[in-house]
């Protein structure tokens, strides 16, 4: 109990005062009138493309909003940079359950704030809403278009509509593409960065490649060893007279964690999943009446290999050192372990074999130059007796786990 007391409390102080890596960076917008102003932008990482967005004059001045029906276009320097326009898009769904049988997009006049992916002499935007997922394109000073693709239901089948491939073969030319080249491009975001970054290279023209400007490192590999704080009791529905506290046990254990950073809202998200070796020994000599010898002596070894899949949050202090919360669902991998019962001159009486199931675990902790981390972690109660209707069994961890990334 005093365990979740102690991790909740670290939360709520954690939630109260921290603040993240999300703040008010360089940049400008255009108003309807034409006007640049240099100002200070929010920069959240939209994974939506925006309606609205905050802006300060200067660092000291109060933060204002604005919204899509005053700005032209605004960006953050050297980060990105979103144009409003007034174009035709289809938002038809591309979930399964959801598809028509028309092949044709269905298009709608909107007012958006695109954001520019390439910037040149053709220039790709993109536009995503929740699920829905769109770009755009134009070429020097023509109107900006919808990339066509569509999913649709045939007869017996799924079909496609992918117009996108005609639209690049027809507008964007260039002596050194191939119709195979044209016919490989998918509607995603990485190969239609790559065809615009090399269409505006073959005509010799000026771009700005917004992606590039912000790649990062979104895979992390950090080897964790940790001391754990275990507790484990047992009790027998039909007799107590076996049931046994082992108490609480130091122990290690070593762990080897892959993240993931999400590429939205500033890579303060991540998926966590650590393979850890962990274990737990303890003897107990009990005094008893019912067996021969009077000494009813238990002793549990038990080791597994956990495999905590979970998700992080990340809550920047400053450019080198950032606090984050994690929550994890632990998949538990025991091999030979049991709890053996046995009288005093060693003969045996009886062995439980541990079969685990699944349980909870929360952390907190610090990470300083994307390098180094501490983490005191707690695991909710695991059962490791699953197979025995009669037995019950808690089994607690608090961790304190030190992390080195390799990469």
């Amino acid at each position: 109990m005093m365990k979740k007391r102690i991790l909740f409390l670290l939360i709520t102080i954690l939630s109260l005062n921290c603040y993240s890596q999300i703040s008010f960076q360089k940049g400008y917008y255009i108003d309807n009138t034409n006007q640049k102003i240099n100002c200070l932008i929010k920069n959240i990482d939209w994974k939506n493309n925006p309606t609205e967005f905050e802006y300060k004059l200067s660092e000291n001045s109060e933060s204002k909003k604005t919204t899509i029906k005053t700005i032209k276009e605004f960006g953050i320097d050297n980060i990105s940079k979103y144009v409003r326009s007034s174009v035709n898009i289809d938002r038809s769904s591309e979930n399964i359950k959801n598809l028509s049988n028309d092949k044709n997009p269905i298009f709608k006049k909107e007012d958006l704030f695109l954001k520019v992916l390439v910037e040149g002499k053709a220039t790709l935007y993109q536009y995503i809403d929740r699920n829905l997922r769109r770009y755009f394109y134009n070429n020097e000073n023509s109107n900006i278009e919808q990339l066509i693709f569509k999913s649709y239901i045939t007869e017996n089948n799924i079909g496609t509509n992918n117009r996108f491939r005609q639209q690049l073969f027809v507008d964007l030319k260039c002596p050194n593409f191939k119709t195979s080249k044209i016919e490989n491009i998918e509607y995603k975001k990485n190969s239609l960065v790559r065809f615009f970054t090399e269409y505006n290279k073959c005509h010799n023209s000026e771009l700005i490649n917004f992606e590039s400007e912000q790649k990062g490192d979104f895979f992390n590999l950090t080897i964790r060893p940790r001391l754990n704080s275990s507790s484990l009791t047992i009790q027998n529905s039909v007799s107590n007279s076996r049931d046994t506290d082992f108490e609480n046990k130091i122990g290690f254990g070593f762990g080897l964690e892959a993240e993931f950073i999400l590429p939205f809202n500033k890579n303060k998200w991540a998926i966590a999943i650590e393979p850890t070796y962990q274990s737990f020994k303890s003897q107990k000599t009990t005094n008893v009446n019912n067996i021969s010898g009077g000494v009813l002596i238990a002793n549990v070894d038990y080791s597994s290999v956990e495999v905590p899949v979970g998700l992080r949050h990340y809550f920047y202090l400053n450019n080198n050192s950032k606090i984050f919360i994690n929550a994890s669902y632990i998949f538990d991998l025991s091999s030979k372990s049991s709890i053996e019962f046995t009288r005093n001159d060693g003969s045996n009486l009886n062995s439980l074999e541990i079969e685990t199931r699944n349980n909870l675990a929360m952390g907190i902790g610090y990470k300083q130059n994307d390098r180094y981390s501490l983490e005191i972690r707690y695991q909710t109660n695991r059962e490791i007796l699953g197979n025995y209707l009669s037995w019950n069994s808690e089994y607690k961890t608090l961790s304190i786990i030190f992390g080195y990334s390799l990469f």
